[in-house]
């Protein structure tokens, strides 16, 4: 029974194999290419571009030769004159219009009542990024963090510096950056 089992199991599975090739369709003729048509090139003559004209070169001011230096006479002999010549007058060059100097402007954004306000709140951000920063141990930070740490302290001088100048905006904006560096660090 094993025996007839396999040879009918076998028998089945060959019967998928009696064709080695799939089906096709019968070969077709090739397809006819036609002949390439005729090529027909007229030679273009090329005109000559017109001859551009020269640029002329800007004139140049030749600068004054120097005057030459009269040579002390000896004192025996009288002192010998020569005509001057209209060509070797000195040139003076001429004198610029001074104006009076003018006091720095300060660019003021908010009033002066403000500008107290402004400052106030600027150092007080400034206390804050300086308090984290001081709770972060700088030898125990990653080279990524040190540098973190190094950027907030550079932006809380240059807001000190951007203070002195009364530019509060930039003040004020490096003080925030450097606060939530500070933040960052001290792991708020």
């Amino acid at each position: 029974m094993r025996i007839l089992t396999t040879l009918l199991l076998v028998s089945a599975l060959a019967s998928g194999c009696v064709r080695a090739r799939a089906k096709t369709t019968p070969e077709a003729p090739p397809l006819d290419v036609p002949a390439p048509p005729p090529r027909d090139v007229e030679p273009r003559e090329a005109e000559a571009p017109p001859p551009m004209p020269i640029v002329a070169e800007p004139a140049r001011n030749a600068p004054p030769r120097p005057r030459p230096v009269p040579r002390e006479q000896p004192r025996g002999e009288p002192a010998r004159q020569e005509p001057v010549k209209p060509d070797l007058l000195p040139v003076e060059p001429p004198k610029p219009v001074e104006e009076p100097p003018r006091p720095p402007t300060t660019l003021q954004t908010a009033p002066a009542t403000v500008e107290s306000e402004v400052e106030r709140g600027i150092r007080a951000t400034l206390s804050r990024a300086t308090t984290d920063l001081s709770r972060v141990d700088y030898r125990a930070l990653n080279a990524d963090a040190r540098t973190q740490y190094d950027t907030a302290k550079r932006f809380m001088r240059q807001a000190d510096e951007a203070m002195r100048a009364k530019n509060l905006v930039f003040a004020k904006n490096l003080a925030e950056k450097a606060a939530a560096l500070a933040a960052q660090l001290a792991g708020r």
